[in-house]
């Protein structure tokens, strides 16, 4: 993918009309970005799976719609997707892979695939994880996974089709570090547990407000064409951090077993620093753990 921040049609400066965006997947992290997108003057469409959520939805401005991927996406599921993407100047396609059977992550979103190449969607953001990266204990930059519709990785071969190949829309992959943020407290991750492995591997976490920032920033800056890793700059250690974020919530603190020399990647957000006007607001996990 390419390395430059072009101006265009959907910018967000002063003036400038803000683009209407979709956001597939109003869950944890996507119902938090549609509530700031909102917030910030978009139109925000959104989909869940879930009709107690759509009331929550609208509440927060957001145009709340019900739409399920899987083996009972039919004709009108389809018709309805066609009609938010034609809507829509951006998609922000937020279906986690456990959404999916093993094996079965592309096939999930393969309608969504169809459909944007039908609808004209003209830009697309794919949030991705990090899990991607081969477990070696080295840092992890953006060329160290890439996405291609053969690729071995599930995650690998559902971003590599929403890489166009010839041009049809604009698009940018987001590999997400461990999302931690309200509700999703790290020191609850791993409490109680005994003697476990990997204690020297350092942590790749991102908190809700930095991951919301980025993917912000992201369509407010029209940042197409990249693949970025988007994850705090400091890693400690998992036999350092855990225990402390479970003490912080008065839990029992895990355990780990006692080895020797530095296991696990790194992974190395760099690039986005580089290239994107935002501020990361919490890449100190311990001081995280305040706002978690």
């Amino acid at each position: 993918m390419t390395s430059s921040i072009s101006g265009g049609s959907t910018s967000t400066a002063p003036g400038a009309e803000s683009p209407t965006v979709l956001v597939l997947g109003c869950g944890w992290l996507g119902l938090a970005l549609a509530r700031a997108l909102a917030a910030t003057g978009h139109t925000v469409l959104g989909t869940t799976t879930s009709p107690e959520h759509m009331a929550a939805m609208e509440s927060a401005g957001i145009q709340p719609n019900l739409l399920r991927l899987g083996s009972d996406f039919g004709a009108p599921a389809e018709e309805l997707l066609q009609r938010l993407l034609r809507a829509a100047d951006v998609l922000v396609l937020n279906v986690p892979p456990r959404a999916a059977a093993a094996g079965a992550y592309p096939t999930l979103l393969r309608p969504v695939h169809r459909a944007v190449a039908t609808a004209g969607t003209k830009h697309v953001l794919f949030v991705s994880s990090t899990s991607v990266y081969p477990d070696e204990p080295r840092l992890m930059r953006e060329t160290d996974a890439v996405s291609t519709r053969d690729a071995a990785s599930d995650v690998l071969r559902a971003e590599g089709h929403f890489v166009p190949r010839y041009g049809q829309w604009k698009s940018t992959v987001v590999r997400l570090g461990g999302l931690i943020g309200p509700d999703r407290a790290p020191g609850r991750f791993l409490a109680g547990r005994r003697d476990l492995a990997q204690g020297n591997a350092p942590v790749n976490l991102v908190h809700l407000t930095d991951a919301v920032g980025v993917l912000s920033a992201i369509i407010q800056h029209e940042a197409w064409g990249h693949t970025f890793n988007v994850c705090a700059a400091e890693h400690p250690a998992r036999r350092d951090f855990y225990p402390a974020a479970a003490q912080y919530l008065k839990l029992e603190s895990p355990t780990f077993k006692d080895e020797h020399g530095v296991s696990g990647k790194t992974i190395d957000s760099s690039l986005v620093r580089n290239l994107l006007p935002y501020q990361f607001q919490h890449d100190d996990v311990f001081a995280a753990l305040a706002h978690c």
